[in-house]
């Protein structure tokens, strides 16, 4: 093991371990998730190659980042890069370069697992942690839940095709409307599918929802087509097959602030949005709804909808 590579794991606090098995590697491999993984590149061995392009070619496995150390003597790395690999480490780079390179490496990889690749918001380990960092300030934030109405019908009728396209739209309502009015007070992130919550200063949450709803409807009819947009529904089969009118999608958002309750852990905040995005859904129309809630028992939430800044008790 390269001096370089255990210093850093243990810098880090990753445990090393060794395999001259690629066989027992791979199996490794696929039952978990190394955080990094180094190849011997200091000769261009037959089986190191044909594993490396094995790991490269199925995605659940691609993820995992390699760096191929290739020993002190200057070579050419363009094979190790066709072959997959992410890094290549040796010759005539310093060993503060290597370094470098290596903790880049690692930086990278985790900052590419934590994005969606779709709409490229972060996705949930970054909410916990923003959550956590939230939790940490002294600042009062709100975190919001955004959930569409109506997708699956309008998937259903359309294609997967458009629904991404609404995805990545709600995407970039969510972003424009939160970066462009808090810059990096703000943050979105995406749970997956149609879900995406946003964090922000909890006074800025009638602005902000209001915003973005607004926004929505307005560009969410242009989703349709003309007959359809027209009409303001279409009509879809239930569960039992039974045709029903299906209204065009609306958005529902749940709001929680840590005005009124204590939170020390990032699930406790995520539980208490989803029942109020859960709430949001059964109102008609785009609407968000705040938690003000002082404890179980206390008094119900107060909904807003994109029109109003102030809340009526419900």
């Amino acid at each position: 093991m390269p001096s370089l590579v255990s210093e850093w794991a243990a810098e880090v606090g990753f445990a090393v371990a060794h395999f001259a098995d690629s066989a027992e590697l791979e199996a490794l491999i696929l039952r978990g998730h190394p955080s990094v993984l180094f190849i011997d590149g200091s000769t261009r061995a037959a089986v190191t190659v044909a594993f490396l392009r094995k790991l490269k070619r199925d995605p659940f496995t691609a993820i995992v980042p390699v760096t191929v150390m290739i020993g002190p003597e200057p070579a050419d790395v363009t094979p190790w890069f066709d072959d997959g690999a992410d890094e290549v480490i040796g010759g005539l780079m310093s060993v503060v370069e290597q370094g470098t390179r290596i903790r880049t490496t690692y930086q990278r990889a985790e900052r590419d697992l934590s994005v969606h690749p779709s709409t490229r918001l972060p996705g949930a380990p970054e909410i916990e942690r923003e959550l956590q960092r939230r939790i940490d300030g002294s600042e009062p934030f709100a975190m919001c839940y955004a959930d569409l109405d109506h997708f699956k019908e309008f998937n259903d009728r359309y294609s997967y095709y458009d629904g991404d396209r609404v995805i990545f739209l709600l995407s970039r309502i969510l972003h424009d409307a939160v970066k462009g009015l808090l810059g990096e007070r703000g943050f979105v992130g995406h749970i997956g599918g149609d879900d995406f919550v946003f964090v922000i200063p909890a006074d800025h949450v009638p602005v902000i929802c209001s915003e973005v709803l607004h926004v929505f409807d307005t560009l969410i009819p242009l989703q349709y087509n003309e007959q359809d947009r027209r009409a303001g529904y279409f009509f879809g089969k239930d569960r039992r097959g039974q045709l029903h009118r299906v209204p065009m999608m609306t958005l529902s958002i749940g709001v929680v602030t840590n005005r009124n309750r204590r939170f020390t852990h990032p699930a406790q905040i995520s539980e208490l949005t989803t029942e109020m995005k859960s709430y949001a859904k059964t109102l008609p129309g785009s609407v968000f709804v705040v938690d003000r809630r002082r404890s179980a028992d206390a008094e119900d939430a107060v909904a807003g909808s994109k029109s109003s800044e102030q809340g009526g008790s419900k």
